[in-house]
Protein backbone atom coordinates (compact mmCIF):
# COMPACT_ATOMS: atom_id res chain seq x y z
CA UNK A 1 0.00 0.00 0.00
CA UNK A 2 1.43 3.46 -0.79
CA UNK A 3 1.86 5.41 2.14
CA UNK A 4 2.95 8.56 2.85
CA UNK A 5 5.24 7.76 5.64
CA UNK A 6 6.30 4.29 4.14
CA UNK A 7 9.84 3.51 5.58
CA UNK A 8 10.82 0.23 3.52
CA UNK A 9 8.65 -1.61 5.55
CA UNK A 10 5.05 -3.03 5.00
CA UNK A 11 2.66 -3.32 8.41
CA UNK A 12 0.50 -6.35 9.19
CA UNK A 13 -2.54 -6.82 6.79
CA UNK A 14 -4.92 -7.05 9.41
CA UNK A 15 -3.12 -4.44 11.12
CA UNK A 16 -3.66 -2.13 8.02
CA UNK A 17 -7.66 -2.99 7.45
CA UNK A 18 -8.69 -2.24 10.84
CA UNK A 19 -6.80 0.93 11.28
CA UNK A 20 -7.59 2.24 7.82
CA UNK A 21 -11.27 1.31 8.14
CA UNK A 22 -13.53 3.14 5.73
CA UNK A 23 -11.07 6.03 5.17
CA UNK A 24 -10.31 5.51 1.66
CA UNK A 25 -13.79 5.84 0.86
CA UNK A 26 -14.63 8.57 2.70
CA UNK A 27 -11.74 10.33 1.59
CA UNK A 28 -13.18 10.78 -1.94
CA UNK A 29 -15.70 13.64 -0.19
CA UNK A 30 -12.26 15.47 0.79
CA UNK A 31 -10.45 15.23 -2.53
CA UNK A 32 -11.52 18.64 -4.39
CA UNK A 33 -10.13 20.02 -1.14
CA UNK A 34 -6.94 18.36 -1.38
CA UNK A 35 -6.14 19.84 -4.35
CA UNK A 36 -7.02 23.01 -3.07
CA UNK A 37 -5.30 22.48 -0.55
CA UNK A 38 -2.16 22.16 -1.93
CA UNK A 39 -2.30 24.36 -5.10
CA UNK A 40 -2.05 27.38 -2.01
CA UNK A 41 0.81 25.42 -0.50
CA UNK A 42 2.68 25.24 -3.05
CA UNK A 43 2.44 28.61 -4.25
CA UNK A 44 3.51 29.89 -0.93
CA UNK A 45 6.46 27.29 -1.41
CA UNK A 46 7.34 29.25 -4.52
CA UNK A 47 7.08 32.52 -2.53
CA UNK A 48 9.65 31.57 -0.13
CA UNK A 49 12.17 30.01 -2.62
CA UNK A 50 11.44 26.11 -1.86
CA UNK A 51 10.23 25.41 -5.51
CA UNK A 52 11.33 27.38 -8.59
CA UNK A 53 8.55 28.82 -10.81
CA UNK A 54 8.75 26.25 -13.56
CA UNK A 55 8.07 23.91 -10.38
CA UNK A 56 5.00 25.42 -9.46
CA UNK A 57 3.91 25.71 -12.98
CA UNK A 58 4.35 22.45 -13.83
CA UNK A 59 2.64 21.25 -10.44
CA UNK A 60 -0.19 23.25 -10.78
CA UNK A 61 -1.37 22.08 -14.11
CA UNK A 62 -0.67 18.51 -12.98
CA UNK A 63 -3.23 19.36 -10.03
CA UNK A 64 -5.50 21.20 -12.09
CA UNK A 65 -5.51 18.40 -13.98
CA UNK A 66 -6.78 15.99 -11.03
CA UNK A 67 -9.13 18.56 -9.99
CA UNK A 68 -10.81 18.07 -13.25
CA UNK A 69 -10.85 14.87 -13.05
CA UNK A 70 -12.45 14.83 -9.72
CA UNK A 71 -15.32 17.09 -11.40
CA UNK A 72 -16.06 14.61 -13.62
CA UNK A 73 -16.25 12.13 -11.09
CA UNK A 74 -13.24 10.17 -12.79
CA UNK A 75 -10.71 10.59 -9.66
CA UNK A 76 -10.47 6.78 -7.84
CA UNK A 77 -7.97 5.86 -4.78
CA UNK A 78 -6.42 3.49 -6.29
CA UNK A 79 -6.38 -0.91 -4.59
CA UNK A 80 -2.79 -0.13 -2.43
CA UNK A 81 -3.32 3.54 -2.21
CA UNK A 82 -3.46 4.40 1.73
CA UNK A 83 -5.52 7.57 1.53
CA UNK A 84 -6.60 10.65 -0.66
CA UNK A 85 -3.53 12.96 0.28
CA UNK A 86 -1.35 9.16 -0.97
CA UNK A 87 -3.30 9.54 -4.02
CA UNK A 88 -2.87 12.85 -5.52
CA UNK A 89 1.15 12.78 -3.97
CA UNK A 90 0.93 9.41 -6.21
CA UNK A 91 -0.57 10.82 -9.16
CA UNK A 92 1.46 13.68 -9.25
CA UNK A 93 5.10 11.39 -9.02
CA UNK A 94 4.06 9.45 -11.89
CA UNK A 95 3.57 12.33 -14.12
CA UNK A 96 6.54 14.60 -12.93
CA UNK A 97 8.67 12.71 -10.92
CA UNK A 98 11.02 14.25 -7.98
CA UNK A 99 9.06 17.56 -8.58
CA UNK A 100 5.95 16.03 -7.64
CA UNK A 101 7.91 14.31 -4.39
CA UNK A 102 8.34 18.12 -3.46
CA UNK A 103 4.67 19.26 -2.66
CA UNK A 104 4.68 17.71 1.19
CA UNK A 105 7.58 20.21 2.07
CA UNK A 106 6.52 21.96 5.02
CA UNK A 107 3.46 20.14 5.50
CA UNK A 108 2.34 16.73 7.38
CA UNK A 109 -0.74 14.48 6.49
CA UNK A 110 -2.40 16.38 9.79
CA UNK A 111 -2.44 19.80 8.17
CA UNK A 112 -3.15 18.80 5.57
CA UNK A 113 -6.33 16.29 6.39
CA UNK A 114 -7.00 19.21 8.89
CA UNK A 115 -6.91 21.88 5.59
CA UNK A 116 -9.28 19.47 3.72
CA UNK A 117 -11.80 18.88 6.90
CA UNK A 118 -12.26 22.51 7.32
CA UNK A 119 -12.40 23.10 4.19
CA UNK A 120 -15.27 20.25 3.58
CA UNK A 121 -17.25 21.76 6.92
CA UNK A 122 -17.10 25.19 5.75
CA UNK A 123 -18.63 24.54 2.50
CA UNK A 124 -21.37 21.96 4.02
CA UNK A 125 -22.32 24.22 6.82
CA UNK A 126 -23.22 26.75 4.25
CA UNK A 127 -24.64 24.47 2.48
CA UNK A 128 -26.60 23.45 5.16
CA UNK A 129 -27.67 27.09 6.07
CA UNK A 130 -28.96 27.29 2.20
CA UNK A 131 -30.94 24.26 3.00
CA UNK A 132 -32.58 25.91 5.78
CA UNK A 133 -33.09 29.26 4.70
CA UNK A 134 -34.88 27.46 1.74
CA UNK A 135 -36.67 25.61 3.90
CA UNK A 136 -37.71 28.67 5.75
CA UNK A 137 -39.14 30.70 2.50
CA UNK A 138 -41.83 27.60 2.43
CA UNK A 139 -42.79 27.95 5.80
CA UNK A 140 -43.06 31.91 5.27
CA UNK A 141 -44.53 31.54 2.40
CA UNK A 142 -47.35 28.53 4.11
CA UNK A 143 -47.76 30.72 7.03
CA UNK A 144 -49.02 33.92 5.12
CA UNK A 145 -50.90 31.64 2.66
CA UNK A 146 -52.92 30.51 5.41
CA UNK A 147 -52.50 33.25 8.01
CA UNK A 148 -56.40 33.73 8.59
CA UNK A 149 -57.07 29.41 8.94
CA UNK A 150 -57.49 29.12 12.66
CA UNK A 151 -56.93 25.24 14.12
CA UNK A 152 -56.69 24.09 17.74
CA UNK A 153 -53.39 24.95 19.79
CA UNK A 154 -52.49 22.52 22.72
CA UNK A 155 -50.73 22.06 26.08
CA UNK A 156 -50.31 18.79 27.49
CA UNK A 157 -51.88 17.41 24.15
CA UNK A 158 -55.26 19.14 25.41
CA UNK A 159 -57.13 21.70 23.84
CA UNK A 160 -56.11 24.66 24.90
CA UNK A 161 -56.52 28.06 23.19
CA UNK A 162 -56.96 29.33 19.39
CA UNK A 163 -53.86 28.84 16.97
CA UNK A 164 -53.86 29.16 13.34
CA UNK A 165 -51.96 27.57 10.57
CA UNK A 166 -49.99 30.99 10.07
CA UNK A 167 -48.78 30.92 13.69
CA UNK A 168 -47.83 27.06 12.79
CA UNK A 169 -45.90 27.54 9.98
CA UNK A 170 -44.33 30.81 10.98
CA UNK A 171 -43.32 29.44 14.55
CA UNK A 172 -41.04 26.78 12.75
CA UNK A 173 -39.98 29.18 10.05
CA UNK A 174 -38.60 31.47 13.29
CA UNK A 175 -37.42 28.08 15.78
CA UNK A 176 -35.24 27.94 12.16
CA UNK A 177 -33.61 31.34 12.45
CA UNK A 178 -31.63 30.25 15.67
CA UNK A 179 -30.64 27.13 14.20
CA UNK A 180 -28.63 29.64 11.31
CA UNK A 181 -27.22 30.88 13.67
CA UNK A 182 -25.82 27.66 15.20
CA UNK A 183 -24.54 26.65 12.18
CA UNK A 184 -23.02 30.45 11.45
CA UNK A 185 -21.08 29.75 14.72
CA UNK A 186 -19.79 26.25 13.62
CA UNK A 187 -18.87 27.82 10.20
CA UNK A 188 -17.29 30.57 11.52
CA UNK A 189 -15.17 27.84 13.31
CA UNK A 190 -13.97 26.12 10.45
CA UNK A 191 -13.20 28.98 9.01
CA UNK A 192 -9.61 29.15 10.38
CA UNK A 193 -6.83 28.34 8.73
CA UNK A 194 -4.30 25.98 10.19
CA UNK A 195 -1.80 24.92 7.32
CA UNK A 196 1.57 25.11 8.55
CA UNK A 197 0.60 23.95 11.60
CA UNK A 198 2.48 20.49 10.65
CA UNK A 199 1.95 17.49 12.93
CA UNK A 200 1.25 19.99 15.24
CA UNK A 201 4.27 21.88 16.27
CA UNK A 202 5.26 24.18 13.74
CA UNK A 203 7.92 24.01 10.99
CA UNK A 204 11.64 24.98 10.78
CA UNK A 205 10.89 26.27 7.28
CA UNK A 206 9.88 29.83 7.34
CA UNK A 207 6.61 29.46 6.06
CA UNK A 208 4.10 32.14 4.82
CA UNK A 209 0.37 31.20 6.78
CA UNK A 210 -0.84 34.49 6.21
CA UNK A 211 -0.41 33.91 2.50
CA UNK A 212 -2.30 30.56 2.46
CA UNK A 213 -4.57 31.75 4.69
CA UNK A 214 -5.97 34.59 1.98
CA UNK A 215 -5.36 32.21 -0.82
CA UNK A 216 -7.69 29.53 0.58
CA UNK A 217 -10.17 32.25 1.83
CA UNK A 218 -10.35 31.68 5.04
CA UNK A 219 -11.51 34.28 7.78
CA UNK A 220 -8.27 34.00 10.25
CA UNK A 221 -5.50 31.64 11.18
CA UNK A 222 -5.85 28.92 13.89
CA UNK A 223 -2.37 30.52 14.67
CA UNK A 224 -0.83 29.07 17.54
CA UNK A 225 0.29 25.68 15.74
CA UNK A 226 -0.94 23.12 19.01
CA UNK A 227 -4.07 25.16 19.07
CA UNK A 228 -4.77 24.31 15.35
CA UNK A 229 -3.49 20.50 15.90
CA UNK A 230 -6.64 20.88 18.46
CA UNK A 231 -9.26 22.30 16.58
CA UNK A 232 -9.46 18.43 15.14
CA UNK A 233 -12.82 17.13 16.97
CA UNK A 234 -13.70 20.72 17.97
CA UNK A 235 -14.67 21.58 14.95
CA UNK A 236 -16.85 18.08 14.06
CA UNK A 237 -18.28 18.86 17.10
CA UNK A 238 -19.21 22.30 16.68
CA UNK A 239 -20.79 21.32 13.15
CA UNK A 240 -22.51 18.67 14.82
CA UNK A 241 -24.20 20.33 17.08
CA UNK A 242 -25.32 22.55 14.49
CA UNK A 243 -26.68 19.88 12.48
CA UNK A 244 -28.69 18.83 15.55
CA UNK A 245 -29.91 21.95 16.33
CA UNK A 246 -32.00 22.04 12.91
CA UNK A 247 -32.79 18.16 13.62
CA UNK A 248 -34.33 19.07 16.44
CA UNK A 249 -36.90 21.47 15.10
CA UNK A 250 -37.55 19.79 12.18
CA UNK A 251 -37.83 16.23 13.87
CA UNK A 252 -40.51 18.30 15.98
CA UNK A 253 -42.01 19.37 13.01
CA UNK A 254 -42.32 16.10 11.51
CA UNK A 255 -44.16 14.85 15.12
CA UNK A 256 -46.59 17.51 14.43
CA UNK A 257 -47.32 16.45 10.70
CA UNK A 258 -47.89 13.05 11.96
CA UNK A 259 -50.33 13.63 14.99
CA UNK A 260 -52.09 16.46 12.53
CA UNK A 261 -52.61 13.43 10.12
CA UNK A 262 -54.30 11.15 11.97
CA UNK A 263 -57.94 10.69 11.60
CA UNK A 264 -58.32 11.59 14.79
CA UNK A 265 -56.83 15.31 13.96
CA UNK A 266 -57.31 15.40 10.28
CA UNK A 267 -55.79 18.82 10.18
CA UNK A 268 -53.43 18.17 6.84
CA UNK A 269 -53.36 15.91 4.35
CA UNK A 270 -51.32 15.19 1.31
CA UNK A 271 -51.63 12.99 -2.53
CA UNK A 272 -51.76 9.54 -2.00
CA UNK A 273 -48.57 9.76 -3.95
CA UNK A 274 -47.02 10.99 -0.86
CA UNK A 275 -48.14 8.24 1.38
CA UNK A 276 -48.02 4.80 1.80
CA UNK A 277 -50.51 2.14 2.48
CA UNK A 278 -50.49 -1.32 4.55
CA UNK A 279 -50.62 -4.50 3.36
CA UNK A 280 -54.09 -5.53 4.85
CA UNK A 281 -55.72 -2.42 5.58
CA UNK A 282 -56.84 -1.01 2.35
CA UNK A 283 -57.41 2.70 3.75
CA UNK A 284 -54.35 3.49 5.24
CA UNK A 285 -52.50 6.42 4.18
CA UNK A 286 -49.40 6.43 6.30
CA UNK A 287 -46.91 9.35 6.58
CA UNK A 288 -43.89 6.87 6.21
CA UNK A 289 -42.10 10.26 4.64
CA UNK A 290 -42.63 12.25 8.29
CA UNK A 291 -41.67 9.39 10.30
CA UNK A 292 -38.93 8.39 8.57
CA UNK A 293 -37.82 12.13 8.64
CA UNK A 294 -38.44 12.31 12.34
CA UNK A 295 -36.10 9.16 13.14
CA UNK A 296 -33.22 10.25 11.29
CA UNK A 297 -33.09 13.51 13.35
CA UNK A 298 -33.78 11.64 16.79
CA UNK A 299 -30.46 9.92 15.68
CA UNK A 300 -28.64 13.29 14.27
CA UNK A 301 -29.11 14.43 17.62
CA UNK A 302 -27.46 11.65 18.88
CA UNK A 303 -24.16 12.90 17.12
CA UNK A 304 -22.48 15.45 19.11
CA UNK A 305 -22.47 13.43 22.25
CA UNK A 306 -21.41 10.37 19.72
CA UNK A 307 -18.01 12.76 18.76
CA UNK A 308 -17.54 14.56 22.56
CA UNK A 309 -17.35 11.11 23.82
CA UNK A 310 -14.89 9.77 21.08
CA UNK A 311 -12.57 13.08 21.84
CA UNK A 312 -13.26 13.94 25.68
CA UNK A 313 -9.84 12.11 27.03
CA UNK A 314 -7.37 12.17 24.24
CA UNK A 315 -4.07 13.44 24.91
CA UNK A 316 -2.70 16.26 23.65
CA UNK A 317 -1.54 16.35 19.64
CA UNK A 318 -2.48 14.03 16.79
CA UNK A 319 -4.56 10.74 17.96
CA UNK A 320 -5.56 8.02 15.42
CA UNK A 321 -9.06 7.46 17.36
CA UNK A 322 -9.62 11.17 15.29
CA UNK A 323 -10.31 9.26 11.87
CA UNK A 324 -13.16 7.53 13.40
CA UNK A 325 -14.67 11.68 13.10
CA UNK A 326 -15.45 10.96 9.83
CA UNK A 327 -17.85 7.77 9.66
CA UNK A 328 -19.58 10.65 12.36
CA UNK A 329 -20.06 13.62 10.49
CA UNK A 330 -19.76 12.99 6.88
CA UNK A 331 -22.90 10.85 6.66
CA UNK A 332 -24.52 13.80 9.37
CA UNK A 333 -23.74 16.01 7.07
CA UNK A 334 -25.93 14.52 4.31
CA UNK A 335 -28.46 13.20 6.30
CA UNK A 336 -29.58 16.37 7.55
CA UNK A 337 -29.97 17.84 4.40
CA UNK A 338 -31.84 15.25 2.66
CA UNK A 339 -34.38 15.52 5.44
CA UNK A 340 -34.26 19.28 4.61
CA UNK A 341 -34.89 18.66 1.05
CA UNK A 342 -37.65 16.22 1.50
CA UNK A 343 -39.59 18.48 3.83
CA UNK A 344 -39.03 21.73 1.69
CA UNK A 345 -40.75 18.31 -1.12
CA UNK A 346 -43.50 17.48 1.12
CA UNK A 347 -44.97 21.03 1.91
CA UNK A 348 -45.69 22.17 -1.58
CA UNK A 349 -47.97 19.39 -1.47
CA UNK A 350 -49.60 19.40 1.67
CA UNK A 351 -52.94 20.36 1.88
CA UNK A 352 -54.81 22.51 4.91
CA UNK A 353 -58.70 21.54 6.30
CA UNK A 354 -59.98 25.44 6.82
CA UNK A 355 -62.90 24.51 8.94
CA UNK A 356 -61.78 22.78 11.67
CA UNK A 357 -62.40 24.63 14.52
CA UNK A 358 -66.39 24.53 13.23
CA UNK A 359 -66.41 21.38 15.28
CA UNK A 360 -68.35 21.29 18.64
CA UNK A 361 -65.51 19.52 20.33
CA UNK A 362 -63.48 22.84 19.97
CA UNK A 363 -65.81 24.76 21.66
CA UNK A 364 -63.64 25.16 24.74
CA UNK A 365 -60.66 26.88 22.69
CA UNK A 366 -62.53 30.43 22.94
CA UNK A 367 -62.82 30.19 27.42
CA UNK A 368 -59.82 32.63 27.52
CA UNK A 369 -60.90 34.40 24.47
CA UNK A 370 -63.89 35.29 26.44
CA UNK A 371 -62.36 35.58 30.03
CA UNK A 372 -60.33 38.47 28.62
CA UNK A 373 -63.59 39.87 26.66
CA UNK A 374 -64.90 40.16 30.14
CA UNK A 375 -61.77 41.50 31.63
CA UNK A 376 -61.36 44.05 28.95
CA UNK A 377 -65.13 45.46 29.53
CA UNK A 378 -64.06 46.16 33.61
CA UNK A 379 -64.25 42.81 35.07
CA UNK A 380 -61.48 41.79 37.31
CA UNK A 381 -59.91 39.02 35.85
CA UNK A 382 -60.48 36.67 38.45
CA UNK A 383 -63.69 36.76 38.60
CA UNK A 384 -63.97 36.85 35.28
CA UNK A 385 -62.26 33.78 34.61
CA UNK A 386 -64.50 32.53 37.84
CA UNK A 387 -67.72 32.91 35.61
CA UNK A 388 -66.51 31.31 32.69
CA UNK A 389 -65.08 28.42 34.95
CA UNK A 390 -68.94 27.81 36.28
CA UNK A 391 -70.36 28.05 32.86
CA UNK A 392 -68.14 25.15 31.40
CA UNK A 393 -68.98 23.33 34.90
CA UNK A 394 -72.81 23.56 34.32
CA UNK A 395 -72.23 22.70 30.50
CA UNK A 396 -73.76 26.46 29.74
CA UNK A 397 -70.47 27.82 27.94
CA UNK A 398 -71.49 28.79 24.37
CA UNK A 399 -68.07 30.26 22.69
CA UNK A 400 -68.35 33.15 20.64
CA UNK A 401 -65.67 31.90 18.22
CA UNK A 402 -64.22 35.43 17.73
CA UNK A 403 -60.51 35.84 17.85
CA UNK A 404 -58.86 39.52 18.17
CA UNK A 405 -55.23 38.87 18.76
CA UNK A 406 -52.50 42.29 17.60
CA UNK A 407 -49.57 42.01 19.89
CA UNK A 408 -46.38 41.04 17.96
CA UNK A 409 -45.95 37.66 16.46
CA UNK A 410 -49.96 36.84 17.62
CA UNK A 411 -52.12 35.54 14.93
CA UNK A 412 -53.15 38.81 13.74
CA UNK A 413 -49.80 40.11 13.77
CA UNK A 414 -47.51 37.31 12.44
CA UNK A 415 -44.27 39.88 12.01
CA UNK A 416 -43.18 37.11 8.89
CA UNK A 417 -41.59 40.46 7.42
CA UNK A 418 -39.56 41.04 10.97
CA UNK A 419 -38.38 37.33 11.15
CA UNK A 420 -37.65 37.40 7.73
CA UNK A 421 -35.32 40.40 8.20
CA UNK A 422 -33.74 38.23 11.04
CA UNK A 423 -32.87 35.23 8.93
CA UNK A 424 -31.79 37.88 6.41
CA UNK A 425 -29.06 39.26 8.61
CA UNK A 426 -27.94 35.49 10.10
CA UNK A 427 -27.37 34.45 6.54
CA UNK A 428 -24.67 37.19 6.10
CA UNK A 429 -22.83 35.62 8.52
CA UNK A 430 -21.71 33.23 5.73
CA UNK A 431 -20.16 35.76 3.70
CA UNK A 432 -17.89 36.63 6.44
Amino acid sequence: MTKLWNKGFEPDKMIEEFTVGADRQLDLQLARYDVEGSMAHIRMLESIGLLTAEELEVLLAALADIAASIERGEFVIEEGVEDVHSQVETLLTRRLGDIGKKIHSGRSRNDQVLVDLKLFMRDRMRMLAERVDMLFRRLQSLSEQYADVLMPGYTHLQVAMPSSFGLWFGAYAEALVDDVEMVAAAYRIANQNPLGSAAGYGSSFPLNRTMTTRLLGFKTLNYNVVAAQMSRGKTERAAAYAIASVASTLGRFAMDVCIFMCQNFGFVSFPDSLTTGSSIMPHKKNPDVFEIMRGKCNRLQAVPNEISLLTANLPLGYNRDLQLLKDIIFPATNDICECLDMCDYMLQHIRIRTDIIEDEKYDYLFTVEDVNRLALSGVPFREAYREIGMRVQRGEYTPTREVHHTHEGSIGNLCNDRIAEKMHRAMELFGE
